[in-house]
């Protein structure tokens, strides 16, 4: 007995040591990219990344059913394994182990296979149905103060003088005031970067991520994301992520020691020290029959800005981890689209290829492209079945409307003439004939990068008014910075950025005004947002604006007339810029099949019947509804 005794103790020594060992070398693993995968995806593959001391030095094997080891490949840094696995029907959810070998030494890592949430089929993109609402995460609202400051990040500072700082504003935040988001009407929530940007300085607009798998903690954990799309898709809100395949921040984990010789552009210059070529910005380089090869490299590997490095998305080792990133994270979220930065600047073979396997595992899913260009040959170019795309499929069903956003600000501020104000905006709309699929694209009066849409219109609330009855009646998927509804400006520093994305009034513990409840707003401000709060829960409910079939008439007297229809329904927009009272002949628009009709005005609620002659008095827009 004592013997046995012995012999259990020597045992149990022995395996604790093992256990210790073990738990020594694994620790050897620092990360395993995506750090978790699911079962049922259309495509088999998935490759694994892992990362850690002298890991290419090992073999690997997985000893799971349905999983095989097809290749197992080291990078050009020693401290790189890239595993590619072949998944089979026979995958269940669950835990397996990775198992690395090198000389009789082994390092077992866990891994596992999640079930979906739900089937592909029932990820339902954004679309013409919604309106978008983009918010600044950092200057939205700070729903916990807690995680204002984070020590080990370089940026410790919370200063909401500097427009540049950052204010704290976070996900908490955002989910408190969802209420809010859906009563004024909202569909969509698109919000810029919400993963880590650990750089030294203007951290907070999160366009320079340093780690792709990484909530910023200053913004708050992965289970408060989770939640915010929990709790957005309960109200039957639509989370929008903002991503970045072109570049990332020089403080990426990556570049203290990067997997390939190629991982990204200019590499061998960086790691000399020496100053990187910053981008030429020349994006007609992918459509240019004429363009020089030195024009097309450096628009495609120019850095962005000295502090943003240019991911290198010809290594199929990148492309492949940024793929399998934006699914992980579509998964991950339940998300209801993607919004994806400076879309004209990786590679843009890699984009149909990024765009077009997101859009096979997930038909009714949508991605709009950032392509800011004036031009709408160029915007028109990126969207999937454009027939000026020649052989290419860009696999993109939404590009943002710089143009008419353009045009729409220009026109209501020009003087009528032939060939100013209201004509350029019936004849910008006219180009429509060349987009594959006009409702598919986004409009918007301002964004994050640009000015605020009251500074555009030198702080006037009626073309203000105006332009986003406009938008919110085409045919396009509508986009609203926050703050617009309530004529937030920054006509103090116009183009300055830091400003462009200030505070929302009522966000912070101690605002004097509120937004979120009218508590201090001025009379124009609590009527804009009014008005709004009419515009956007009419059109929410009401299909003729999200797939109606558009007519519109040619601008006449300082008034244009535009008409959407769907079976039996009918609304009317009219945009007057005229200060008088003016009136309108019916009998003009007789095609249109309205005679005798009683109609209302969304906003006032007043009855009008048309037939004759209809009064505008005053400067403004009129919304009428069947």
């Amino acid at each position: 007995m004592k013997q046995g005794m012995n012999r259990s103790i020597v045992f149990n020594f022995v395996y604790v040591l093992f256990l210790l060992a073990t738990m020594t070398v694994s620790a050897q693993v620092n990360r395993v990219e995506p750090p978790n995968w699911w079962v049922g995806f259309k495509d088999n593959g998935l490759q694994l990344m892992l990362h850690g001391p002298d890991l290419g030095s090992y073999t690997a094997k997985v000893e799971s059913p349905g999983v095989v080891v097809r290749k197992v490949l080291p990078a050009d840094s020693p401290n790189y394994l890239i595993i590619d696995l072949e998944l089979s029907s026979e995958v269940r959810p669950g835990v397996m182990d990775i198992v690395l070998l090198k000389k009789g030494k082994e390092i077992r890592v866990p891994y596992e296979f999640k079930a979906r949430d739900k089937a592909a089929e029932e990820y339902k993109g954004f679309d013409s149905s919604d309106v978008i609402y983009l918010i600044t995460p950092d200057r939205f609202a700070n729903g916990n103060p807690a995680n204002d400051k984070i020590e080990g990040l370089r940026e410790l500072k919370v200063d909401r003088t500097d427009d540049y700082g950052r204010h704290g504003g976070d996900i908490r935040g955002i989910i408190n005031h969802l209420d809010y988001i859906d009563e004024m009407g909202f569909t969509a929530i698109w919000s810029s970067p919400l993963l880590i940007n650990d750089m030294p300085r203007a951290s907070y607009h999160g366009y320079a991520i340093t780690d792709f798998y990484r909530v910023d903690p200053r913004f708050g954990t992965l289970e408060e994301y989770k939640e915010l799309a929990e709790k957005s898709s309960e109200r039957g809100i639509k989370l929008v992520m903002d991503q970045v395949a072109n570049h990332i921040g020089v403080k990426h984990w990556w570049m203290e020691d990067l997997p390939f010789k190629d991982w990204i552009h200019f590499q061998q210059g960086f790691e000399k020290g020496e100053d990187i070529p910053v981008t030429n910005h020349r994006r007609t380089v992918n459509q240019d029959p004429y363009a020089s090869k030195a024009d097309a490299e450096l628009m495609d590997n120019g850095w962005f800005v000295p502090s943003m490095p240019d991911l290198n998305q010809d290594n199929p080792f990148m492309a492949t981890y940024l793929i399998q990133n934006s699914l992980w994270w579509i998964e991950t979220l339940g998300l209801g689209g993607i919004r994806q930065d400076t879309y004209p600047y990786p590679d843009k073979e890699f984009m149909s290829a990024w765009a077009g396997r997101i859009m096979d595992e997930y038909p009714d899913f949508n991605i709009v492209g950032e392509e800011w260009s004036y031009n709408p040959l160029l915007v028109g170019y990126w969207q999937s079945g454009s027939p000026s795309s020649g052989d290419y499929e860009s696999n993109l069903k939404t590009t943002m409307d710089f143009p008419l956003q353009q045009t729409l600000v220009n026109a209501l501020k020009e003087e009528e003439r032939w060939d100013s104000g209201f004509n350029t905006l019936y004849e910008a709309l006219a180009n429509d004939f060349y987009y594959h699929d006009p409702q598919s694209i986004m409009l918007f009066g301002d964004n994050h990068d640009m000015d605020r849409l009251f500074t555009q219109l030198d702080e006037d609330r009626v073309l203000t008014k105006m332009a986003l009855a406009y938008i919110l009646t085409v045919p396009r998927i509508p986009q609203v910075y926050y703050g617009t509804e309530i004529l937030m400006d920054n006509s103090s520093k116009p183009g300055d950025h830091g400003l462009i994305r200030t505070d929302f009034p009522g966000g912070w513990d101690g605002d004097k005004i509120n937004a979120f409840t009218g508590k201090g707003l001025s009379a124009a401000q609590q009527d804009m947002q009014q008005t709004m709060k009419k515009l956007l829960n009419f059109r929410k409910g009401n299909q003729v604006l999200h797939k109606g079939e558009t007519r519109h008439f040619a601008p006449q007297d300082g008034v244009y007339t535009l008409f959407r229809t769907l079976n039996e329904k009918t609304v009317v927009l009219f945009l007057n810029k005229n200060d008088e009272p003016v009136l309108i002949p019916l009998q003009r628009y007789s095609e249109m099949g309205l005679e005798g009709k009683k109609m209302r005005d969304v906003i006032s609620g007043e009855e009008v019947i048309w037939e004759d002659m209809l009064q505008l008095d005053e400067k403004g827009f009129l919304l009428l509804t069947l």
